[in-house]
């Protein structure tokens, strides 16, 4: 089942199923946050709640999309209660690169970059067997819930950045019930954008590369994730045409990392387990257009697209200005 936010003509927002292109308005619930908080509160799959409540309201995808009410798949009236995080170092990526990772592991571990060294603990203690705890993967904080844009809106590159890339990845979607227990609603497609440039001059930057917008969805998909997972990443440039492309893959088939290990980790600190809050973590990737040295401009798009996830995830990158200029002292 794919999940989808948007809003009506009138302005209210709507949860839909996505059916081919239509949108099965699911009635009594105007988000997905209230639907996924009725099938906590009733023990209910979220799939079984929304199938019983869709109704006979139904709208076109596509006209929504071009007309700019879609919204992210999960949200929070409250933005500031909407966690946006993220691991790095999980993917092995296509047979070329693990093989030439694994060349570059391989041997004394006393000559390998912190980075190499995260990556080959991920590989040999990433995924722990049933009941036990595997090896932590790299952790980052992109922002809360008011960094989240959905498909059709702009990704915003701050004047002090150096870069704005995509990363095509799956995001887990999450809400802490009302006795702090963790609940995956499902997976969406996302665009964990960042500043590759800012991040390569020192890898201690990282924390300030990723501290920028992301996309997400359009749609949720609810229940698991396929093992193996493919799509498309591309670059559109202002003329429409396609500037760069490159396929990837995700789902624990070509992870390093169990998702109940990238869970676990995540959530094993009590500041993540507060009742009634949204998590938005992102998986990680293994495929960027900065890697073949690809610089998008200002007023290209990035276009993301699994089909398992439906739709595309589409993004124009836009400049934004700084305000800010000094603290004030009261």
């Amino acid at each position: 089942m794919l999940l989808v936010q948007f809003t009506n003509e009138a302005g209210a927002r709507r949860v839909a199923v996505l059916e081919q292109d239509r949108l099965r308005v699911v009635d009594g619930y105007a988000s997905t946050y209230a639907l996924a908080r009725q099938a906590i509160a009733s023990k209910t799959k979220l799939a079984e709640l929304a199938a019983a409540a869709i109704g006979t309201e139904t709208h076109s995808y596509d006209a929504v999309a071009t007309a700019g009410r879609l919204l992210a798949p999960l949200d929070h009236a409250d933005p500031a209660h909407c966690y946006v995080t993220g691991t790095g170092l999980t993917h092995l990526g296509s047979a070329d690169t693990r093989d030439a990772m694994h060349k570059k592991i391989g041997g004394d571990v006393g000559t390998l970059s912190d980075s190499m060294k995260m990556f080959r603990l991920g590989v040999e203690g990433g995924k722990p067997a049933d009941g036990a705890r595997g090896v932590q993967p790299e952790w980052f904080y992109k922002g809360d819930g008011s960094v989240v844009r959905a498909s059709g809106q702009p990704l915003l590159m701050p004047d002090f950045a150096l870069d704005g890339g995509e990363e095509p990845e799956i995001a887990g979607l999450y809400l802490i019930g009302d006795d702090g227990q963790p609940h995956r609603l499902g997976y969406a497609i996302g665009n964990e954008f960042s500043d590759h440039v800012t991040e390569r001059q020192n890898y201690l930057y990282l924390a300030h590369s990723k501290l920028r917008n992301c996309g997400l969805g359009p749609a949720l998909l609810v229940g698991e994730l396929p093992a193996h997972v493919s799509g498309t990443s591309r670059i559109i440039g202002v003329d429409g045409k396609v500037r760069w492309e490159k396929a990837f893959v995700s789902g624990e088939q070509n992870m390093s990392h169990s998702i109940a290990n990238l869970e676990y980790h995540h959530f094993k600190y009590g500041l993540f387990t507060r009742a009634g809050d949204v998590h938005i973590h992102f998986f990680g990737t293994a495929t960027l257009s900065v890697a073949d040295n690809i610089t998008v401009l200002a007023g290209e798009t990035f276009e993301i697209v699994s089909p398992v996830f439906g739709p595309a995830l589409r993004n124009r990158l836009d400049r934004e200005t700084s305000t800010f200029t000094k603290v004030n002292a009261l």
